[in-house]
């Protein structure tokens, strides 16, 4: 006679997890959870106080798999780019978690610790607080846009009615390599426009050119 695997909390996170890849986020009840485990659902409360609380916790482990280490060994440039394509990997592997993870994000810790690295990063390159914080909510915004779903695996058949859509078919059978080349040409794009404005060596910020110091222009349109 087998032994039943013990209820652990990595367990019925794994199992979260699972489920909501299967199965959609609003799938996961605790009791649809127990069935999966083979539990009773009373037994899941002894290691989550609430459903929420298990979301967070598989939001967690999905934040884990971020690497943000790049900018303890690379340039600015590099450590971003390294960064935003980790992020999005964790997250296009999950995509049915993203809803969730849009706002666990600012309350779990292995995002936060993330986000704190990104930060120091950055303002150790010489980037200000506010165009860190800028840099790396522009990023997030990419990187989340592109995991919510895939933009070429989204046309149905129908498409190929329109005459500048003749080519649906083809895209959406290589909607993976279409999808990251588009995400490419926007990150790409970003730090290019990034460099035009990086820190010069003594920590300046460097103006684009042409650009107009006007007094009380950074306050009123954000770009402090």
């Amino acid at each position: 006679m087998s032994v039943p695997t013990p209820l652990s909390r990595r367990r019925i996170v794994a199992t979260a997890l699972r489920l909501i890849d299967r199965d959609g986020l609003e799938a996961v009840t605790m009791r649809r959870l127990a069935e999966e485990l083979g539990v009773q659902a009373p037994s899941l409360y002894n290691h989550m106080r609430s459903k929420e609380a298990l979301l967070d916790a598989v939001a967690e482990s999905v934040f884990e798999e971020v690497d943000a280490s790049g900018f303890e060994r690379l340039g600015w440039r590099d450590g971003l780019r390294e960064w935003v394509w980790s992020y999005y990997e964790a997250l296009a592997a999950h995509p049915n978690l993203v809803p969730h993870l849009i706002g666990a994000f600012g309350r779990v810790d292995a995002a936060l610790s993330r986000a704190d690295r990104v930060y120091a990063g950055l303002r150790a390159a010489g980037w200000s607080a506010s165009r860190a914080t800028r840099i790396a909510a522009g990023a997030r915004y990419a990187v989340y846009g592109a995991a919510l779903g895939s933009f070429a695996g989204g046309f149905t058949a129908r498409a190929a009615a329109f005459p500048n859509l003749q080519d649906v078919e083809k895209m959406r059978t290589e909607s993976r390599r279409v999808d990251r080349a588009a995400l490419k040409l926007l990150i790409d794009s970003y730090l290019d426009g990034l460099e035009a404005i990086a820190p010069a060596p003594g920590g300046q910020l460097s103006r684009a050119p042409g650009a107009r110091a006007a007094s009380g222009r950074s306050a009123s349109n954000g770009e402090a």
